[in-house]
């Protein structure tokens, strides 16, 4: 099993630019529950729950703020490419979450630190601990450091998701629409994850991974994006 060291604790502050008081809310975020089942304790589940909400209200207030003309279905749509498992689990690489997870034996075997969906969980949780600690002043300010880069983003800015640039592209090139399929849906209610397939044609075309059918189709919509750039 993996313990957190002080000096990765002390690098993930220094990235999100805030200190703890309450160290224990840290070492709970940056806990998996594969850990807590080998070693007892508190795991992170709790507070990624209450930290998906703190983030999408925090966005959401953003957004308002800096895109007063937007319609609620192009806001919406901003949010969506903002909070998505890639640009989560982005940001916590940014924050060099992955090194400081404490992790179950297995799970460090199995690579877990590098895992998209185990970085945005610690993410969000991490929000909801920032929350607790220091108030809505103090995690306001985290999200704005973070996500204010990002709104400059085309993509973000567009409000256009991969799905809608897959399926565009596809009737150009081959005069087809992409077909989702979902492959494999796991995990408890509370911790559900979708792997999706998306075919033009009879071809493979892309597969992803997220914590919503939705999340996944878009996923796997970029992965095919991705092949498409490389074919003629």
């Amino acid at each position: 099993m993996s313990e957190i060291r002080e000096d990765k604790m002390q690098r993930v502050e220094e990235r999100l630019n805030y200190r703890f008081a309450t160290r224990e809310l840290l070492e709970e975020a940056l806990t998996h529950r594969t850990y807590v089942n080998e070693a007892g304790g508190k795991d992170n589940q709790r507070l990624e729950f209450f930290g998906d909400a703190v983030l999408d209200f925090l966005l959401s207030d953003l957004l308002l703020a800096r895109f007063p003309q937007s319609r609620e279905g192009e806001l919406t749509k901003m949010r969506a490419a903002l909070v998505d498992e890639v640009s989560l689990a982005r940001i916590a690489g940014s924050l060099e979450l992955g090194a400081s997870l404490r992790l179950g034996k297995g799970e460090e075997k199995g690579g877990g630190r590098e895992k998209r969906s185990l970085l945005a969980d610690a993410f969000e949780a991490l929000l909801a601990a920032v929350y607790l600690d220091g108030g809505i002043d103090a995690v306001r300010a985290v999200v704005h450091g973070l996500f204010e880069p990002l709104l400059s983003c085309p993509e973000i800015l567009s409000g256009r998701d991969a799905k809608t640039e897959l399926q565009e592209r596809a009737r150009l090139l081959r005069g087809e629409l992409p077909r989702y399929q979902l492959k494999q849906a796991s995990g408890p209610d509370h911790d559900r994850r979708f792997s999706v397939e998306v075919y033009i044609g009879a071809e493979l075309m892309g597969e992803g991974v997220g914590r919503t059918k939705k999340e996944a189709e878009q996923d796997a919509a970029r992965a095919a994006m991705q092949l498409l750039k490389g074919k003629p």
